[in-house]
C-alpha cells in the first residue's frame, strides 16, 4: 500500500517504518497521524513482523507538530471560545495521543532511529518507542513551550520515567536543545552513531536479532518492563507470575537449545493475528 508520509518495509520478520516528507521536514500533518495510526494497527492486528524501526529522511527526524494541524481545512480546532469547545479539547487530544500510545502498546519492540532535529510531537513520538538510537548531530527539543503552549501528547509522561526529573524540568521549561551525547550520558539514546547510514543499519541489525527470538517472550519482556515501571516491585513480580504462567511455553526452550547444538538459527512459532468485532467479518446466522 502507497503512504504519503511514510514508505513502510517488511523484510525477515521486521519492519522498517520511514517519515518520508522531508521537504516538510517530516512535520506531523493530518494525514500523518491517520497514516501513522492505520499502519499501527496493521502491524498490531495482523504481526506481519517481530520489530519495528522507525527512521526519517532529509534534515529532520521530524520538525515537529504541522502548522495547518489545527486549521480550517484539517477539520480540527480546539475552540477555547466557550465551555462546549474547551469541553471538546480533552477527547481531541486523547485521539492524537493514541497514535504514541499505539507504538507503546504494539505487540513488538519499537527501535527509534534519529538523526537532526528530534522536536515537539518528534519527542512524544520517541518516547513511546522501547529503544532510541542517534546520529552525533541529533537532538531533542520540548518544542511547545516555545510556542507557549505545554506539550500534551505523551513527553511530560513518559520522559521522566526515561531521564532524570531535573533535567525534563530543565527541557519543559527552557525548551532547550538536549544533544545526542548529553542524552547518551542521561540513557535516554542507547547509542550514538556518526552517521545516519551507520545508525539505520545498527537499528535494522538489532532488530533482525529480536527477530530471532520467540515473539510471545519478547511480547512477555515488553509487558513485564511497563509494568514494573508504573507499578511497585511486589505487584510486579505478581504480575510475572500471572504472565508467565499464561505465556510460559516448554517446546521455545527445547528449541532453543537444540539450535544451538545443531548450530543453526532457532525456529519459533509468529505471535498469531488478532481478531477485533469491528473488522467486518461476523455475520449474524
Amino acid at each position: 500500500m502507497a503512504y504519503q508520509c511514510f514508505t513502510l518495509d517488511i523484510q525477515d520478520k521486521v519492519a522498517h517504518l520511514v517519515l518520508n516528507r522531508p521537504a516538510t521536514l517530516n512535520t506531523m500533518h493530518p494525514v500523518l497521524w491517520r497514516e501513522l495510526t492505520d499502519i499501527l494497527q496493521m502491524l498490531q492486528r495482523d504481526a506481519p513482523a517481530r520489530a519495528l524501526v522507525i527512521s526519517s529522511t532529509g534534515r529532520h527526524f521530524t520538525a515537529g507538530m504541522a502548522l495547518d494541524v489545527f486549521g480550517a481545512d484539517s477539520g480540527i480546532s480546539l475552540n477555547d471560545g466557550n465551555a462546549g469547545g474547551r469541553a471538546n479539547i480533552a477527547p481531541q487530544l486523547t485521539d492524537m495521543q493514541q497514535a504514541f500510545n499505539l507504538i507503546e502498546q504494539l505487540r513488538m519492540p519499537v527501535i527509534a532511529a534519529i538523526h537532526g532535529g528530534c522536536i515537539g510531537g518528534g519527542v512524544d513520538m520517541a518516547c513511546a518507542c522501547d529503544i532510541r538510537l542517534a546520529t552525533a548531530d541529533a537532538f531533542f527539543c520540548i518544542q511547545e513551550i516555545n510556542i507557549g503552549m505545554t506539550a500534551d501528547l505523551g513527553t511530560l509522561q513518559r520522559l521522566p520515567k526515561l531521564i532524570p526529573e531535573g533535567v525534563v524540568h530543565e527541557l519543559a521549561y527552557t525548551g532547550r536543545r538536549l544533544p545526542a551525547q548529553r542524552a547518551l550520558a542521561l540513557g535516554l539514546v542507547n547509542e550514538v552513531f556518526d552517521t545516519q547510514e551507520l545508525m539505520v543499519e545498527a537499528a535494522l541489525q538489532m532488530a533482525r536479532e529480536i527477530a530471532e527470538k520467540p515473539p510471545v517472550a519478547i511480547w512477555g519482556s515488553k509487558q513485564a518492563i511497563h509494568y514494573a515501571r508504573d507499578h511497585s516491585t511486589h505487584d510486579a513480580l505478581q504480575q510475572m507470575g500471572w504472565l508467565q504462567s499464561g505465556i510460559w511455553r516448554t517446546g521455545n526452550l527445547v528449541e532453543a537449545f537444540l539450535a544451538k547444538q545443531q548450530g543453526r538459527a532457532p525456529e519459533f512459532d509468529d505471535l498469531p493475528p488478532l481478531k477485533s468485532f469491528a473488522d467486518g467479518s461476523y455475520e449474524l446466522k
